[in-house]
């Protein structure tokens, strides 16, 4: 079954807006037939959190009333209705979408995202993509999925019209055809598995991943705003441990993660933050422009943390979220280890990775599953992208 996301266009009224994931049949009578919409334009936020033909498969039977109320059906109000699409298939007591995903598709969606990234160098928003997706949770909250979490409702509009999730849509574009292609993997899976690819191929830690997340069924699941860390709150030490805590983070995890910020790129058109250009930005890859935090943002290693400790080069950006580290005495222990010590840095962030991946998913099986426990695979190339992206930094 392979599935899709339909949304209203960002220009409709609030009671338009709504999402809904959908299968495709040949059963091209069962909605109208209705132009593609149009995407959406690109943008970014500098924080990490803050682009064959199906088989049948049982469909839900709901009335014209009922999909009516579920999914715009006039041209003008959403013109991203697809021929031949029809309400998706089995949801369990809990809301579950689908059971659990398939460990063959889960690999072979890995190597797709391994090859998306060496042709995009799309590395910072997919780590981004599985962040923000995760970074709802809150340990406060025990029922599934109002406790938010890495669940998969990122993939609706009205979440991806939270301001710290600008952008975002660009990086479900990217992965949507992956998605479409296998369709026994979840958006949760998807969504983590692109995430910690990313790090990896980035020449970052093995990240120890489980799948088997959940989805959940519908927009009205989806987690309040404002989930997510700002870049320059008034109170950043204390803003930072507010939604980390939340999440059941520690002091360690949030300066590991902070580490993230080697990657990517900030762009004050879009989010308000860095400069319009560098020396390291200007020629790209992708699109150029923004500024980075690092002289090589497509490689993960621990230059953020001596970047920040230093301060020397003015082309490189510090947030008020990131001097922090250097400025908050227990924050400080940790970012001066990491600026010393690349290998302390490697396996304190793998492990928070881990954890925030997992935050708030219900998984089926609830071991979850592992793609490499009994896959001897070759050991890929450590970090392609970085070739493309490099500079001088100047004292």
């Amino acid at each position: 079954m392979a599935e899709l996301l339909l949304s209203s266009p960002a220009s409709s009224s609030a009671s338009a807006s709504a999402s809904i994931v959908v299968s495709l049949s040949g059963a091209s009578s069962r909605l109208p037939k209705k132009p593609a919409s149009a995407s959406a334009s690109a943008q970014a936020l500098p924080f990490p959190f803050h682009a064959a033909s199906p088989s049948p498969s049982p469909s839900l039977r709901v009335s014209a009333r009922s999909l009516h109320r579920l999914l715009p059906l006039s041209p003008r109000r959403n013109p991203s209705l697809l021929r031949g699409a029809f309400v998706s298939r089995s949801m369990g007591s809990a809301g579950a979408m689908c059971a659990a995903s398939d460990a063959a598709q889960l690999r072979s969606a890995r190597e797709d995202i391994k090859e998306l990234l060496n042709t995009t160098f799309c590395h910072p928003i997919l780590v981004r993509l599985g962040w923000h997706d995760a970074g709802t949770y809150d340990k406060n909250i025990e029922e599934w999925p109002q406790r938010g979490g890495a669940n998969g409702s990122l993939r609706f509009e009205v979440e991806l019209k939270h301001a710290a999730n600008a952008g975002l849509v660009n990086a479900l574009k990217l992965i949507q055809p992956i998605k479409d292609k296998y369709s026994g993997v979840t958006y949760a899976d998807l969504f983590q598995l692109a995430s910690a690819t990313a790090i990896e191929e980035a020449g970052g830690p093995k990240i120890p991943m489980k799948y088997g997340r959940v989805d959940v069924t519908g927009p009205e699941q989806c987690p309040a705003e404002r989930k997510l860390p700002d870049a320059g709150p008034p109170s950043p030490a204390q803003h930072l441990r507010d939604v980390f805590y939340r999440m059941g983070l520690d002091d360690k995890e949030i300066v590991a993660l902070s580490g993230a910020h080697t990657l990517g790129r900030a762009r004050p058109e879009r989010s308000g933050w860095g400069k319009p250009e560098t020396k390291y930005t200007k020629d790209g890859p992708g699109a150029p422009g923004g500024q980075s935090w690092t002289v090589q943002w497509l490689k993960f290693d621990n230059s953020y943390f001596k970047d920040i400790k230093e301060q020397k080069d003015e082309d490189l950006l510090v947030l008020p979220t990131d001097a922090v580290l250097l400025e908050d005495p227990s924050f400080k222990v940790y970012a001066e280890k990491y600026a010393e010590d690349q290998d302390a840095f490697f396996k304190d962030y793998a492990e928070a990775h881990a954890k925030l991946s997992n935050l708030g998913a219900k998984f089926d099986p609830p071991e979850g599953i592992s793609l490499d426990g009994d896959i001897k695979a070759a050991t890929p190339e450590p970090f392609v992208a970085a070739k493309y992206s490099s500079g001088e930094k100047k004292a």
